[in-house]
């Protein structure tokens, strides 16, 4: 195995804020950056070394940054499958185009885990409304209709609570393929950010615990308020998922904790993912230094949690009544401000983060909301 070494150039599918934390941890670690997407002035863009501005369709721009790079890796999952083929004509890419095979369609997803024997929402696959009838036959109201491919916080999806919402719902959604899955009545959601080496040595950050609002992740701790067996199950179908997808990266399983504790997989993200975003402050090695050690080559290192974290999202809705109260929200010593460089605030979206590092998981997050809420104070 030939490791990709300091001083070395890594290439970034993708320009948004896991890749800005990412660059961010391999030029401190010496290594430079060159980041590809449609779209200029990036919060990748603006850390790394270069910035390739183009549309992921273009296979010879794609070409001719493979050929810039030692090793690609990608920072969100929807990138075409043609792109990252012909990226590893030239270069590795990691983790593999196979992983975004099955991540980046719910249903390619679902059947793979489904058939590996991991526990997941019931589902039907449904292609008409007529199979989304049958569907919510067997499975039963309410339910969730979501698009087999391309959706994220809580886009491209609806909750159908009974079946005379079914046409509505299918002509809402504007497609031809999409999954339908049972609705959980669960106790609460957690995941586990796991990475996994070139020769095959895997790595935890634990289960951390997520509050969402509005289907966008809002708050995570860690470490989670689980059981500890439930906590042990929990990494134990991460790092199972992880070698059996054959990752070389990092990778977050997303489960719904059901009330009598069984966990049930709720979706993959095959990168650095934002209920990580604590590690970058909380734990000797982040998350996106893990991705880089991993797609490197080297040892993976120490996920120790130094104190425990919780990390709150900041929205664009904080921007409603003009700019943050910034200097209101370092009042609070214990906590970590984090903004992406993004110019433009829209409601919902994803503009920063506060760490908060305590004694205690309930007193950080605590400290979080009230970090938050001081951004609003005048």
């Amino acid at each position: 195995m030939t490791q990709v070494l300091p001083g070395a150039t890594i290439g970034v599918l993708g320009s948004g804020q896991l890749g800005r934390m990412f660059a961010i941890a391999a030029r401190r670690m010496g290594y430079r950056v060159h980041t590809f997407s449609p779209d200029d002035d990036t919060p990748t863009g603006q850390v790394a070394d270069w910035e390739t501005t183009a549309s992921y369709d273009d296979l010879d721009a794609i070409r001719k940054f493979a050929q810039s790079v030692n090793v690609v890796t990608f920072e969100f999952e929807n990138i075409p499958t043609p792109t990252v083929e012909r990226a590893a004509e030239y270069v590795a890419v990691r983790p593999g185009g196979h992983v975004l095979y099955h991540t980046q369609h719910r249903l390619r997803e679902k059947t793979f885990l489904s058939g590996a024997g991991f526990p997941v929402v019931p589902y039907r696959a449904v292609h008409s409304l007529e199979e989304l009838n049958a569907a919510l036959v067997e499975l039963g109201a309410p339910a969730v209709l979501k698009t087999a491919g391309f959706g994220y916080d809580g886009k491209g999806q609806a909750k159908i609570h009974s079946p005379a919402e079914a046409a509505t719902a299918w002509t809402a959604l504007g497609t031809n393929e999409a999954v339908l899955e049972a609705f959980v009545d669960f106790q609460s959601e957690a995941s586990v950010v796991a990475a996994r080496s070139v020769e095959g040595h895997l790595a935890d950050y634990g289960v951390i615990g997520n509050s969402h609002r509005n289907h966008i992740l809002d708050v995570s701790v860690a470490p989670a308020d689980l059981p500890v067996e439930v906590g042990r199950e929990a990494v134990r179908i991460a790092r199972a998922v992880l070698e059996a997808l054959d990752v070389v990266g990092v990778l977050c399983v997303e489960f719904f904790v059901t009330r009598d504790g069984q966990l049930l997989i709720n979706e993959l993200a095959p990168r650095p993912h934002n209920s990580g975003h604590l590690t970058f402050d909380a734990n000797v090695t982040s998350q996106f230094e893990q991705q880089l050690r991993a797609i490197c080559g080297l040892p993976l290192g120490s996920t120790e949690l130094l104190r425990p974290a919780a990390m709150a999202n900041l929205l664009g809705d904080l921007w409603t009544a003009g700019e943050p109260n910034w200097s209101a929200a370092c009042s609070h010593p214990d906590v970590k401000l984090h903004l992406y460089g993004k110019e433009q605030a829209r409601p919902g979206r994803k503009m920063g983060h506060l760490t908060a590092l305590a004694t205690d998981p309930h007193l950080a997050v605590e400290a979080a909301l009230s970090a938050r809420r001081a951004l609003t104070e005048r």
